[in-house]
């Protein structure tokens, strides 16, 4: 098989939750166990670092890939979902995963693949551990798919686990309540590992602190340690003071994530950052600047309030859930804009009504349907938005939707296309492909 047939052989033949949903989860480890020791445990090369959360998971992610890579690491980082190409998904400072890793991977396991039948999910993992011990990563950044108890991921045992935050989301699969969420993500805690938390919550802050005591883990709240406070913009950049203890700590840090949004995850990225010097001592005061500063350069990261040109200024985000859809809106704050156009579409098993409560209901709409089995329908969503006063057009298309807001708007407006990954890449690869 080449590259394009290989992708599509992993995209039809395994069950992947991005496409799917629910029926692609597996509610155990054993073909990630399976597939390890088949592989050698290619884990237990290289020093990992395990991130898990509902929001924030990704950049924070990326935020520590990104220093590690500054201070002279060969940085391996692991994420998902993918936005334009599949090997987007297994980094090594910055570099995607070669087309020829994924054909010989693939071709090596396609019996294992038939006898198993694991999932997507399953398999990119194996993948991605497979590569960075190959290629000798000096460390590894692994992202949860999705939970963390049971994630594929979670055979590691990493040097460092953090936990973002934990909203609703994914409730038929991880619990409704954020009690028993909060108690899938905290899964990842390991016994003697340190653990940091981006987010201080009554309804969290137990569950966490009885998992770090079962399992003698010191435990981080970022908060206690790192106050970032967003500045403003400067161009692309957005700019923030960091205090700790009450200090200056970092006065104007740039970060090429432009968002308001992202001061949590720098500040948990950071408390991170300041645990895994005792460990990767190369990492110092300017590395941690310029890793922060340049981490979409350096990742390769798309979505996050990407600003793609300026006039009109049009915008990128993935936001799909009420916390983070209230914190991508809190920066158009940060904006003047005449008129705001919003693309919006969304999956059929996400908070719709959650969601749709929190957008403007002066901007204009252009409703679509993401190009994958679980989109919403682009009329289902137009009827429910109308219940929220949010008025616009019923869009045949992503591209279709991005090309109506393009051409309506003026250059003092802004565009936003948002409200799901899928909707995000169909975007850039209008915009790039």
């Amino acid at each position: 098989m080449n590259y394009t047939e290989t992708i599509e052989y992993l995209f039809t033949r395994l069950p992947m939750f991005q496409r799917t949903g629910a029926a692609a989860y597996k509610s155990n480890l054993d073909n990630t166990i399976y597939l390890d020791k088949l592989l050698n445990h290619p884990h237990k090369n290289y020093p990992t670092i395990h991130v898990a959360g509902t929001n924030g998971k990704g950049s924070v992610s990326h935020l520590i890939a990104s220093v590690l890579q500054e201070s002279g690491y060969k940085t391996g980082l692991y994420t998902s979902p993918h936005l334009l190409d599949f090997r987007e998904r297994i980094k090594i400072n910055g570099i995607s995963v070669s087309e020829e890793f994924v054909i010989k991977f693939t071709e090596k396991l396609k019996e294992t693949i038939e006898l198993i039948e694991p999932s997507f999910f399953e398999i990119t993992v194996a993948m991605a551990f497979q590569y960075f011990a190959e290629n000798k990563a000096d460390v590894a950044v692994i992202e949860t798919g999705l939970g963390g108890r049971l994630d594929s991921t979670n055979i590691i045992r990493p040097e460092l686990a953090v936990i973002t935050n934990v909203t609703l989301e994914h409730t038929a699969l991880l619990g409704n309540t954020i009690e028993k969420i909060a108690n899938e993500k905290a899964g990842i805690i390991k016994a003697e590992v340190p653990v940091v938390i981006g987010r201080k919550t009554n309804e969290t802050d137990h569950v966490f602190l009885q998992r770090a005591w079962q399992n003698n883990a010191e435990i981080f709240f970022a908060p206690d340690y790192f106050d970032c406070r967003f500045k403003g913009n400067d161009h692309k950049y957005s700019v923030f003071d960091v205090f700790s203890n009450g200090e200056m700590l970092y006065p104007e840090l740039f970060c090429d994530l432009s968002g308001s949004y992202q001061s949590e995850n720098i500040a948990t990225a950071l408390q991170a950052i300041s645990i895994l010097q005792k460990s990767f001592t190369k990492v110092d005061f300017s590395n941690i600047s310029k890793g922060i500063k340049n981490v979409s350069k350096n990742t390769a990261l798309h979505g996050r309030w990407e600003i793609i040109q300026e006039k009109p200024m049009l915008v990128l985000d993935i936001a799909h859930n009420p916390d983070a859809v209230k914190n991508m809106l809190r920066q158009l704050e940060n904006h003047q804009f005449n008129k705001l156009h919003i693309v919006l579409g969304m999956s059929n098993d996400k908070n719709h009504k959650g969601v749709l409560s929190l957008f403007p209901n002066y901007a204009t709409y252009y409703f679509c349907k993401p190009d994958v089995p679980r989109g919403l329908d682009a009329s289902e969503l137009t009827l429910m938005a109308k219940t929220f006063k949010l008025n616009g057009n019923n869009c045949i298309s992503v591209d279709y939707a991005i090309s109506e807001a393009l051409k309506n708007a003026n250059e003092s407006d802004l565009i936003l296309v948002t409200g799901s990954a899928f909707v995000v890449a169909e975007g850039l690869k209008k915009i790039f492909l």
